[in-house]
């Protein structure tokens, strides 16, 4: 079984800021769209905090991608492709495994840092260049972006069950206390060698932390059968239930 924490939403990069934390619940802004969007921030209810968090550089009428995709019935849906997708592949992720969505987020009085809003536990991988047209017209149809239009020759979408967080726990927080948004604290069963694109042996530090890679998408932690991996998910899904 694999782990794989998954960045997505706004940053200092994609979209000018933090995703901000509303009454109390994180609120995961969608990048801009690069194109094949039938969604603006408006549309998803998120104009003001788009415009609060670009600093006035997108609006309700700005396009976004949507993405991933929690349809409210306790599904989620995801799309990957390039070197990321390829990253995947590689590790070998399929059914089964978990992706755990994290992104960078600030309250109106806080820090930026990052957290876990999300997850999706894959139930089914859809390869976009090869499924019947039918079932990419389901999928379009749902106004998913990658169905909507090919963004790389390997593009896919990864369904299955997934919700996000009701709350902006410190049980989701990644972030060490006293920051910066890169320094976690690292989960007791995540060690050197069991996290890709974290192979330097800088980044494991003394006390528990870890510093995370600036960029990238898919971290991904093959965990086997390991019992402690499992209860620390099982702790993060319960949570993002609650």
């Amino acid at each position: 079984m694999r782990i794989i924490f998954s960045r997505k939403g706004f940053d200092s990069a994609a979209g000018g800021g933090p995703s901000p934390i509303v009454d109390g619940r994180p609120v995961s802004l969608p990048i801009p769209s690069g194109g094949h969007s039938r969604m603006t921030y408006g549309d998803l209810g998120l104009g003001e905090h788009a415009e609060a968090a670009s600093r006035g550089k997108l609006g309700a009428a700005d396009a976004c991608h949507h993405d991933p995709m929690f349809t409210g019935d306790g599904r989620c849906l995801f799309g990957q492709c390039g070197a990321a997708q390829t990253h995947l592949a590689n590790q070998g992720v399929g059914v089964g495994d978990v992706f755990v969505f994290f992104g960078l987020f600030r309250a109106p009085d806080g820090d930026p840092h990052h957290r876990i809003f999300g997850y999706q536990r894959i139930g089914e991988i859809v390869d976009l260049t090869a499924c019947e047209d039918v079932r990419k017209a389901e999928l379009a149809a749902l106004g998913h972006p990658h169905a909507l239009g090919m963004h790389a020759k390997n593009d896919v979408i990864y369904i299955g069950e997934g919700r996000t967080a009701t709350r902006a726990s410190d049980a989701l927080r990644l972030t060490v206390a006293e920051g910066p948004p890169s320094l976690w604290n690292r989960p007791s069963w995540l060690r050197r060698g069991g996290l890709s694109y974290h192979d330097r042996a800088d980044r494991w530090l003394r006390g528990g932390r870890l510093r995370s890679v600036a960029r990238g998408q898919e971290f991904v932690a093959d965990i086997g059968r390991r019992h402690a991996p499992r209860e620390w998910l099982d702790g993060v899904l319960a949570e993002i239930k609650a």
